[in-house]
């Protein structure tokens, strides 16, 4: 039987940042609702058994080298906490993804994107704000760096990795 569950697109970030954001989601996120590591989500429902999704992320990193991304900020979610980042690349990269997958997005994909990386959810806004005092008392704007894409499949709760799609082209 195919599996149809969804696939969720997001970028790779390099791995000092990674370790950082998780390192603070193993703080700050409830365990029990902690099924996947930090990530930055550009689609959350592609079709799964659409071949040229894939033939679309590999021109793509063909043509595109890593780039920086700033985190510039903390946002306050209600319930959760992420850090925003600014990139101007990555932003009209998802344009163009999103003109070639139009017919598949979800209203939610159809948005612009806001780059961020969520540290903290599904917790009281108490709990949150207080998150968020304590990381804004320390916070300095910091780079990282967008090395792929990572794709996954969406099981109702946590992912399953399907495959890893890095940037190739000129930075």
């Amino acid at each position: 039987m195919k599996d149809e569950s969804p696939l969720v697109i997001t970028l790779q970030l390099d791995q000092n940042a990674s370790a950082f954001f998780n390192d603070l989601r193993k703080r700050f996120y409830p365990p029990s609702r902690n099924f996947l590591e930090a990530h930055l989500a550009l689609f959350h429902r592609l079709p799964a058994g659409e071949g040229s999704i894939s033939e679309d992320l590999h021109r793509w990193c063909l043509k595109h080298g890593p780039f920086a991304l700033q985190f510039t900020g903390l946002k306050h979610l209600g319930k959760g906490v992420a850090y925003r980042a600014e990139c101007p690349a990555l932003l009209a990269m998802h344009r163009q993804m999103q003109q070639q997958w139009q017919a598949w997005l979800i209203p939610q994909d159809k948005q612009k994107l806001w780059p961020h990386v969520t540290i903290q959810n599904k917790v009281a806004e108490e709990e949150a704000r207080q998150t968020l005092t304590q990381l804004q008392a320390s916070f300095q704007p910091f780079m990282a760096c967008g090395i792929g894409f990572r794709v996954w499949l969406y099981k109702g709760g946590p992912w399953r990795w399907v495959s890893d799609h890095p940037f190739e082209g000129k930075a």
